[in-house]
């Protein structure tokens, strides 16, 4: 903001701006950093004074105002206390030139503007000389990780053993570029974002002091949209009191941020959460023509749902300050109604969103796209409870309109899964081809015209057997990729040799390496997957090959007919030393994608796919 003219007092003088004029000027007016305070403190009533300080934190956070308070603790100096002190409560001879930036024993060097091995040799140069008033000769340098790796080893030598009358303040809000060798040297003291409860009472004091009225909910908003700086939130309060000509109202900041109603935005969540996509999309286009920014009504969206997970576990986070009533009520009553399941769901479907709208050239296209998406996938089932019904749907003849399974309702769960009756729903899953040789499960919902008819009764004698026939071990290993068992599939193709079949009894041999539950695990599996009792027992004869032999047998079989083609030989007598390394057999190589390559992870954003 630029410097205003202003009468106080009758007289002229260039305004200053909040983050300035309510700069702290001792320890005392640090908000937020009580640990580094106790450490200084403690050092300083001690005399364990280091000789270099880092100081780390996101930007408006108070490094240089802490490194500038740090330099005139170590040169406080009154007609009784000649001495440092952490007590700066009545002002030394040396604190308003250094808090103003002019003492000429402290220097501040920004490095983003001097970064090389020059200006720091300009430093070590200086050092050798005494201070010329003040105690000690403070260097500050900021945005110290700008400096280029010669300057940093230049440093080193100084920085290790500096003179008595030399200290170093460093301040940086990139941390991970400092070399551990500077760090080794410096004492560190990582400055912390500032709670928003804290900004916000900070700024009714500033308001207080400035005699400007503000509302609590517009406090608030400034001080989530500060993210932890108080320099920040302070810039945004100054903004919004030439903004507001006087009373700061949460109308007033909605408008200048470009921000959402916070009680709309909780409504839009009650409508995506019911799966309501026309009230959703109606409630974010109002709030769009409002002068609300897509993007950043679905940010909001995001820290209101991150705020439902949170208070779903720590229900005491409902008591924080910058918090408005309506967040807390509503905010916790759908903590208790809505699963992690859900919450995390939208949660992923939400960050790329808005990404997206971020990148689009139509963003509320974009928004509405991605707040459909999230609806629709308020009433679909999870990837769990999708198998989890396929694998109860009946099979077979045993099949009727009646025995689908169904999951029980609740607030944003998924929609229970058809149950029959004169409109039932048939429920299928057809496996869909991925790019990665995998495969996708879709689960596709048709609404036949007239109910379902039970197929016709089998005759007494062959119900049992016409229900799912297994005359052989390849129909078990038919069975297994049915029912999307690829591991078991593995073991029954690698470890058992079949001795002899018939209906509901299987004989078998396996494997020295077969596991040792793979018997009763067959047993299980086809009663399960067939609908009848199975007794199947280890036999001691050896059995016939197992189906990874049959299969390897036919790929050597294949090999040696394609040396024996015409046009293969002909190929291998023009490129000599070329040689046949496989023979690929549609059927074949189908089926070995899908055991060797697992399915594939699931798209959150993808609300038919799972």
């Amino acid at each position: 903001m630029n410097d205003v003219a202003q009468t106080a007092g009758g007289k002229a003088g260039a305004y200053r701006v909040l983050a300035r004029k309510y700069r702290p000027r001792d320890f005392s007016g640090l908000i937020g950093q009580e640990p580094m305070v106790r450490t200084l403190t403690n050092a300083f009533a001690t005399g364990r004074i280091a000789q270099a300080w880092m100081l780390t934190g996101v930007r408006g956070v108070g490094k240089t105002t802490t490194a500038r308070i740090l330099a005139r603790a170590l040169n406080y100096k009154t007609p009784t206390v000649d001495r440092p002190s952490i007590d700066l409560a009545l002002p030394g001879e040396h604190c308003e030139a250094i808090l103003e930036g002019r003492h000429v024993d402290v220097m501040e060097m920004d490095a983003a503007s001097h970064t090389g091995i020059d200006d720091i040799r300009e430093i070590i140069e200086q050092v050798r000389y005494a201070p010329v008033s003040a105690r000690y000769k403070v260097y500050i340098i900021d945005e110290v990780h700008m400096l280029s790796n010669q300057a940093f080893n230049g440093l080193l030598k100084t920085l290790e053993e500096p003179p008595p009358h030399v200290k170093f303040i460093f301040a940086t809000t990139e941390i991970r570029k400092v070399p551990i060798t500077i760090l080794s040297r410096c004492q560190r003291f990582d400055l912390r974002r500032i709670d928003a409860g804290l900004i916000k009472a900070d700024l009714a004091r500033i308001g207080a002091l400035e005699g400007v009225e503000a509302e609590d909910e517009a406090l608030a908003m400034i001080a989530r949209a500060a993210e932890g700086s108080m320099r920040d939130a302070q810039s945004i309060f100054d903004q919004a009191i030439a903004h507001s000509s006087g009373r700061v109202t949460a109308e007033t900041v909605r408008d200048m941020l470009g921000l959402a109603d916070r009680a709309r935005v909780i409504d839009l969540f009650e409508r995506l959460m019911s799966g309501d996509v026309a009230a959703a999309l109606a409630e974010f286009r109002a709030q769009y023509d409002a002068g609300a920014d897509p993007a950043a009504v679905l940010t909001d969206l995001a820290e209101f749902n991150h705020l439902v997970t949170r208070l779903r576990f720590v229900p005491e986070a409902a008591n924080d300050a910058s918090l408005s009533q309506e967040e807390r009520t509503r905010g916790l009553e759908f903590s208790r109604n809505l699963s992690v399941r859900v919450l995390s769901r939208t949660w992923q479907m939400l960050l790329k969103g808005i990404q997206e709208v971020q990148g689009s050239s139509r963003p509320i296209a974009a928004g509405e796209m991605v707040l459909i998406r999230i609806a629709h996938a308020a009433n679909l089932p999870s990837l769990d409870e999708a198998l989890k019904a396929l694998e109860e749907l009946p099979t077979g003849n045993n099949a009727s309109p009646g025995s689908y399974p169904s999951t029980s309702p609740g607030p944003a769960a998924a929609n229970p899964l058809p149950v029959g009756s004169a409109g039932a729903q048939a429920v299928s899953a057809q496996r869909m081809p991925t790019g990665g040789g995998g495969q996708t499960m879709r689960l596709i919902q048709t609404s036949p015209a007239e109910p379902l008819a039970p197929p016709p009764p089998a005759p007494p004698a062959q119900a049992e057997e016409a229900s799912v026939p297994v005359k052989s071990l390849a129909d078990i290993a038919e069975l297994a990729d049915a029912n999307r068992d690829m591991a078991f599939k593995v073991l029954l193709k690698r470890c058992v040799r079949q001795v002899a079949i018939e209906p509901g009894r299987l004989s078998v041999n396996l494997t020295e390496d077969a596991p040792k539950t793979l018997l009763g695990d067959l047993t299980s599996r086809l009663q399960k997957w067939t609908g009848r009792r199975w007794i199947v027992s280890l036999s001691n004869e050896p059995g016939g090959r197992t189906l990874a032999e049959e299969e390897s047998g036919r790929r050597e079989t294949a090999l040696a007919d394609a040396r024996a083609d015409p046009t293969v030989a002909a190929i291998l007598q023009q490129f000599p030393g070329a040689r046949i390394l496989d023979v690929r057999i549609p059927e074949a190589a189908a089926e070995e994608a899908a055991e060797t390559l697992p399915p594939p992870e699931p798209d959150p954003a993808d609300d038919d796919e799972f």
